[in-house]
């Protein structure tokens, strides 16, 4: 199965996408020993300027348009659910292993999701009830895919305790 971070906007040189970077490169790196066969960030932007509703609804349909065929869509969302490190890493392991070839984690734009965008998802989850810097949560979740993966595979990088 191969991960997917669909995100909003075009990200410049910057101590956040290096991280975002080196976390999808440890993905790609360790996920081939649990079946997890690739890691990529795909990026999205709407260069007209749009009222914004409209924006948002752009958004919605480039992020969907970029979505693999058959992906399981999981929309990065305030308003989601909080999980675990440990439940996350259950999530993909299940999806892994209900044959779906693709996940797709959603990270909208300013103005967040769209109501297609909201419609079409299977999982919304949400980094806790602060508002995070989209740059930062690409790095939180590549961070978070590793450590799913390193949970997968009984690696030491992942504590509980």
């Amino acid at each position: 199965m191969k991960l997917f971070i669909c995100a909003v906007g075009r990200g410049k040189p910057s101590p956040e996408k290096e991280l975002t970077s080196t976390y999808l490169d440890r993905v790609r790196a360790a996920g081939g020993t649990c079946g997890i066969t690739g890691a990529e960030l795909l990026e999205v932007e709407e260069r007209k300027r749009l009222a914004p509703a409209e924006l948002k609804t752009r958004e919605g349909q480039l992020l969907l348009e970029a979505v693999p065929k058959g992906a399981k869509i999981i929309a990065l969302d305030e308003r989601g659910k909080t999980q675990t490190s440990k439940a996350f890493s259950q999530l993909i392991a299940r999806t892994r292993d209900d044959g779906v070839p693709a996940m797709a984690f959603l990270i909208g734009g300013a103005d967040g999701h769209s109501r297609e965008v909201r419609q079409a998802v299977d999982v919304t989850l949400s980094f806790g009830a602060a508002t995070w810097p989209h740059m930062m949560v690409r790095a939180m979740l590549a961070e978070q895919l590793y450590r799913s993966i390193t949970i997968m595979t009984g690696h030491p990088y992942h504590r509980e305790g």
